[in-house]
């Protein structure tokens, strides 16, 4: 079979494979396309891909050679226009936001798989991209606060006197919020965190953080260990307590997000306007409406000297790590679905492949996905 690695536009600075990736497919005799200078931003030569085993094209021939076209972001309106019939790609479609691509993409009999779906089991979590991505995005957003803040983020003993540790509260403790959590703590900082999931209290303590609960939350354990929408009673006792922490808090970092809803807004414009004039707020749920009630998606403000960062898209910045992340979380996908010959085979009979599956044979076959889309 034919893979075509096709180059990512605009501020995006990974690549789906590295060449060490290619290495790999290589050895499980794959055939693989790379689209020119397609790695260039992850710091990926052509030269390099080439060693690998993989063969440099155009975007063009990449698209009309492959059987399987991978990306890290959705198809441009010109890469679907010249996809062939019956095309398989996959990429971070954002299914449940981009509603009218996996219309335009069932309509154009393109088998589409959305890696960002992937079921959240066992045996799927060394495909789960989120959870790669998520990791760089609580790393960065630490980093980004300590380098914004007017303060240490350590305690420090000096001649001049004891320099009191910075305060971090960390909204959400998933994958990034626990990342956020360690990297704070490894700088010295505070740490408070706040989750509706009262099963993630073991995590958050054992990483040194401080779980600040709110009582009467629903715990769904049949969201697959997403948080999930609360009654509106418990969401005025978590906005009162969030209020209370994140004004004595010299910084914030919101990551809370429900799949395929709005982010909840746990950050109210008052609360921002009564923090300390120098804290920093990082709006890792950005993209989906924010957690914070004053961010804008991809801007930096200033709000009654709070500077609030809203910034979905960290893993950008960390090119060459979240691209060997994405990578590796790829390579055991496409596992599941090559033959030892090399063969691709499309085994709707395995959970995740069906499961991560938006589009085939022109319909929508993801149910979650299809309750929400009418073609």
């Amino acid at each position: 079979m034919v893979i075509g690695i096709l180059k990512e536009g605009g501020p995006e600075n990974r690549v789906a494979l590295l060449p060490e990736s290619v290495a790999t497919l290589t050895k499980m005799m794959v055939t693989v396309v790379v689209e020119k200078d397609a790695g260039l931003k992850a710091f990926a030569s052509d030269q390099d891909y080439e060693n690998a085993g993989a063969k440099i094209a155009s975007k063009d021939e990449v698209i009309r050679q492959s059987e399987l076209l991978i990306k890290v972001n959705p198809p441009t309106d010109a890469e679907l226009a010249s996809m062939n019939e019956k095309t398989v790609f996959l990429a971070v479609l954002n299914p449940f936001f981009n509603k009218e691509l996996i219309r335009q993409l069932a309509a154009q009999n393109i088998t589409g798989f959305s890696l960002d779906i992937i079921p959240r089991t066992s045996r799927a979590q060394s495909m789960d991209i989120l959870s790669s991505m998520a990791t760089v995005s609580g790393y960065k957003a630490v980093l980004t606060a300590a380098n914004s803040l007017p303060k240490f983020f350590p305690m420090f003993m000096t001649a001049a006197g004891t320099i009191t540790p910075a305060k971090v509260l960390i909204l959400g403790a998933g994958v990034a919020g626990l990342q956020a959590i360690a990297t704070s703590r490894k700088l010295g900082a505070v740490v408070e965190v706040f989750d509706v999931r009262a099963a993630v209290k073991e995590e958050v303590t054992g990483l040194g953080g401080k779980f600040i609960e709110v009582e009467g939350a629903v715990d769904d354990k049949s969201a697959g260990g997403y948080a999930v929408e609360q009654s509106d009673e418990f969401k005025k006792k978590q906005a009162a307590m969030v209020h209370d922490h994140a004004v004595k808090s010299d910084v914030v970092i919101c990551t809370a997000q429900i799949p395929g809803k709005k982010a909840p807004l746990l950050l109210k414009k008052e609360t921002v306007e009564a923090m300390k004039p120098g804290s920093v707020i990082i709006d890792l749920a950005a993209s989906t409406g924010g957690n914070c009630e004053v961010t804008r998606d991809n801007e930096t403000i200033v709000v009654h000297g709070v500077k609030v960062f809203g910034n979905s898209s960290f893993p950008v910045d960390m090119p060459t790590d979240a691209s060997k992340m994405f990578g590796k979380n790829v390579i055991n996908f496409l596992k599941l679905m090559i033959s030892a010959k090399g063969e691709f085979n499309l085994n709707f009979a395995d959970d995740i492949v069906k499961g991560t599956c938006v589009t085939h044979n022109k319909e929508i076959v993801n149910e979650r996905i299809k309750a929400m889309i009418t073609i």
